[in-house]
């Protein structure tokens, strides 16, 4: 071989190598660029969970959302946002403001024990009653029942005083009442079985609608804000009042001859 054909030869070899570097400089690059880029988007991604996570957290729920919505009343209510509840007959002089809480324990002994002289007086006519539904036991778990039987509650209330006052009791029943440590009052399933129980409620289509929907979902934490404001210093529940006073200094009345002794004095003045 002549010296000029070997230096061609190698001049050959190194432009291959220089090609070879180049293109595999050049997938290096791409490569590189792809990772960067995946890299990239999966922080944004990343980001973008945590900002949609961090919005959804702090989203209000939809109790919280409700407290802003048009309040639907139910009917046989009066006052700002139909929150004045009271039932009996006009002739009655004087009216008893009862405070529950749908999940209260203490208020189901009470109604299983004294609720059906409390309906015998309305029925009488010994006094109007009034009442004040409250929700704060759904505050100490994070719950729903209250809320969502308050507002079942007032779905029963619009189709009449009666079963308002029927669906109540059976919801404070020894059958149907769940331990406070039970949040079973917030499906509407176990609410409707529930309401089947009294005439006017068994297979109400209306009243079943107005209990899935929520209708009176906002009116339920309207209601319940009347207890939260309440004047008379009532805290807890069962509360009774009457001419603006607490009776038997805020304790619970758990026997009928208490509840007797307390109201009969309250109406006598």
């Amino acid at each position: 071989m002549s010296k000029r054909n070997s230096q061609a030869a190698k001049s050959a070899a190194r432009d291959r190598l220089r090609q070879e570097r180049e293109r595999q400089a050049k997938k290096d690059k791409a490569r590189r660029q792809i990772i960067v880029g995946a890299s990239a988007l999966a922080v944004l991604a990343a980001a973008g969970g945590i900002s949609y996570a961090v919005i959804q957290a702090n989203k209000p729920d939809h109790w919280e959302a409700v407290k802003s919505d048009t309040v639907v009343a139910p009917a046989n209510t009066s006052g700002k946002d139909g929150t004045t509840v009271v039932i009996g007959k006009d002739t009655a002089k004087k009216t008893l403001k009862i405070y529950e809480d749908p999940r209260c324990p203490v208020c189901a002994q009470f109604e299983q024990t004294v609720g059906t002289t409390v309906k015998k007086d309305i029925d009488d006519g010994k006094f109007k009653f009034q009442y004040v539904g409250a929700t704060f036991i759904d505050n100490k778990d994070n719950g729903e029942g209250s809320k969502n039987a308050l507002s079942a509650l007032g779905a029963a209330l619009n189709v009449s005083p009666e079963a308002f006052l029927e669906y109540k009791a059976a919801m404070y029943s020894t059958k149907w009442h769940p331990d406070e440590t039970s949040d079973k009052f917030k499906n509407d399933s176990y609410l409707i079985e529930i309401a089947d129980t009294v005439p006017a409620l068994k297979g109400n289509a209306k009243f079943q609608t107005a209990v899935k929907d929520g209708t009176y979902d906002a009116w339920a934490m309207a209601m319940s804000k009347t207890f939260d404001d309440n004047k008379e210093g009532v805290q807890g529940t069962p509360g009774f009042t009457m001419d603006g006073k607490q009776l038997n200094n805020g304790s619970p009345l758990m026997t009928v001859e208490d509840f007797n002794k307390v109201v009969d004095a309250a109406i006598k003045g």
